[in-house]
């Protein structure tokens, strides 16, 4: 499967790029009066390969819940059952990417892709879980190359769903307590950066554990081999690094993007542990890159590092470090006005109205 999602998967096509821009330059405003969103309303025409793009609506939540053997490390206050229950959180509608999720008419789903427990089915509940939680991976791999490719799998799988079902966006979501601590181990291997650069304090932890936090991801990157310099530009290099520090849960978010790129849905990104994954998938095909769009820019200092090594500029900024998707679900409809802009504004000469002069 994941052999087939990366062959499908297309580049941004350069006509449509070129009639978008030319389009926008004849609608009744100034030129690049409306700043970026030009541009992200161009990109969504590149990755459909047709202008104007459609309208990314309906849009679908994917929340990959996963847990993570790195909590054992004490990198976070939070008991590890919290994943649990926000599970039951999230199917239960009270969480606060359910309440931004009605707030945008996008439909949630819940992923259980790695959780360290059985959970009873419920509607919104999608179980497919690879493992019950990844090991330590301060003291080797979290998780095997093949559970991490039927980890990535999982997410194709739900990309494909969802788009079947009617979907034209994805928004990338997620759950896992310690999670923030795996992405920052996956986005100092991707960019080079130093572990001390992309460590945050993810749910808010003092200064020890913060200290702490920041060794065990050094210590990932030692015992696990990948402190050695830049990771090489292979497939199987990406794949061995995200197996030994990631989560089941960014391997199912890269697969979730490769899925929705293959599908030429745009898949909107949320915060840090989105933006792990994206490294994932996009040193698997950098063309997915096309297909994504940036959310917002989470407070954690990691994702900063990630959306500059994937060129990626983010719609808001609030300072926002929840995950779940919710800083992508406030993006939602902006992505949505960008586009509409190209459907509904008339044109100069449609409109008669008289253009300055060049």
């Amino acid at each position: 499967m994941l052999a087939d999602t990366l062959a499908a998967i297309r580049a941004a096509d350069p006509v449509a790029i070129a009639e978008a821009r030319a389009f926008q330059d004849r609608l009744t405003k100034p030129r690049g009066s409306l700043g970026m969103l030009e541009d992200v309303a161009v990109r969504l025409a590149g990755a459909a390969g047709v202008c104007p793009p459609p309208l990314p609506a309906p849009a679908a939540l994917a929340i990959f819940a996963a847990d993570h053997g790195v909590h054992a490390a004490g990198v976070t206050p939070w008991p590890q059952e919290v994943t649990v229950q926000m599970v039951a959180n999230f199917l239960a509608g009270g969480a606060v990417a359910n309440a931004f999720a009605a707030q945008a008419g996008v439909t949630v789903t819940v992923v259980d892709v790695g959780v360290a427990a059985d959970l009873p089915d419920a509607p919104a509940l999608v179980k497919r879980k690879v493992g019950y939680g990844t090991a330590d991976l301060s003291r080797g791999p979290a998780m095997t190359v093949d559970q991490a490719v039927r980890a990535m799998e999982a997410g194709i799988a739900v990309a494909r769903d969802l788009v079947a079902g009617g979907a034209r966006c994805l928004i990338t979501g997620d759950m896992g307590i310690a999670n923030t601590t795996a992405s920052a181990a996956l986005i100092s291997v991707f960019t080079g950066a130093d572990p001390a650069e992309v460590t945050g304090r993810g749910t808010g932890i003092d200064d020890e554990t913060y200290e702490r936090k920041v060794g065990i991801v050094r210590e990932a990157l030692r015992v696990n081999g990948l402190d050695a310099g830049p990771l090489g530009s292979s497939a199987s290099e990406a794949l061995r690094a995200l197996a030994a520090v990631g989560g089941f849960e960014h391997a199912a978010l890269a697969g979730f993007i490769l899925g929705g790129a293959a599908a030429r849905v745009p898949v909107l990104l949320d915060g840090v542990i989105a933006g792990a994954a994206a490294l994932v998938a996009a040193a698997l095909d950098p063309s997915a890159l096309d297909h994504c769009v940036a959310g917002h820019r989470s407070a954690e200092p990691g994702h900063a590092a990630a959306l500059a090594r994937l060129g990626l500029r983010p719609l808001v900024d609030l300072e926002l470090r929840l995950g779940e998707g919710t800083g992508a679900l406030l993006a939602h409809p902006v992505l949505c006005a960008a586009v509409r802009v190209m459907h509904e504004v008339a044109t100069f000469d449609s409109a008669g109205v008289t253009e300055k002069p060049v």
